[in-house]
């Protein structure tokens, strides 16, 4: 969250043309650091004060953002200590990518696969073709 390098000090997640309110834009690039890994279970997810220094927001919001993944159940707070990655937090953010691929390309390529006649081998083929290409 907080920069470690160079390269992610320009990698802010805020882009003010998302219609997404603000607080939801933090809220996922601190779930994909913990989808990637760079967030791993038990590690301090930066504080209020710390997002809203970062990305120049109002601590309302980054605290909305918090908020939103205690909800999910993605970070759990420790009394004056902060809040921390749970346990099951990558493997659940995982889960739900999973869901939304499946979802929003398995589904669709299915579908016009099903339109143009591929059969189940056919569309491996072109997957694999792909791949190595």
């Amino acid at each position: 969250m907080i920069p470690m390098s160079e390269e992610e000090v320009t990698a802010m997640p805020i882009d003010p043309h998302d219609p997404r309110p603000i607080y939801l834009q933090i809220a996922e690039e601190i779930k994909s650091r913990i989808g990637a890994g760079q967030l791993a279970a038990g590690d301090r997810v930066p504080s209020t004060n710390e997002i809203s220094a970062f990305y120049t927001v109002n601590p309302t919001t980054a605290a909305k953002a918090l908020t939103q993944l205690h909800e999910e159940a993605l970070v759990i707070k420790k009394r004056g200590l902060g809040m921390f990655v749970t346990d099951s937090a990558q493997t659940t953010i995982m889960s739900q990518r999973q869901q939304h691929f499946a979802k929003n390309f398995i589904q669709p390529l299915i579908r016009e696969a099903t339109a143009l006649g591929l059969s189940e081998g056919d569309i491996q083929q072109l997957i694999a073709k792909e791949m190595r290409a």
